[in-house]
């Protein structure tokens, strides 16, 4: 999707930050879970976080994340909204690339989807590699 190099750094990824925007121009990063669905990143998210009021406000948003060396570093640019479903037990991928984390944090994946209910995807517009 990004070219070989960035797909790479996204396939091997397990955290990427998501950056949002505060309603008085503050950047607020987060690091967060995702994964890639239809050509856009999937997260899904806690209700009621400023993450979530920051994306109403203003859906303009940065994903950033590197090899954890430091070596390589993919920077995408994209716009993220707030959508219904599919709630994160229902979400193969997911389930497949978290369930052991999920597991080890203490949670079923009924519980974690419970905590978690609420899915933010992010189109990506534009995205560098450093």
């Amino acid at each position: 999707m990004f070219g070989a190099h960035a797909d790479a750094l996204v396939g091997d990824a397990v955290v990427v930050w998501l950056t949002t925007v505060r309603s008085d121009g503050q950047p607020q990063a987060s690091p967060v879970w995702f994964v890639l669905d239809q050509g856009e990143f999937l997260i899904y998210n806690r209700p009621g976080t400023p993450r979530s009021r920051n994306i109403t406000v203003n859906p303009r948003v940065a994903l950033n994340l590197d090899s954890n060396e430091g070596g390589d570093v993919l920077t995408i640019e994209g716009t993220a909204r707030i959508v219904e479903g599919p709630a994160s037990t229902e979400h193969a991928a997911y389930q497949q690339k978290y369930g052991a984390h999920i597991r080890r944090l203490g949670y079923t994946p009924e519980q974690f989807a419970e905590a978690y209910p609420v899915p933010i995807r992010v189109h990506p517009q534009r995205w560098r590699t450093h």
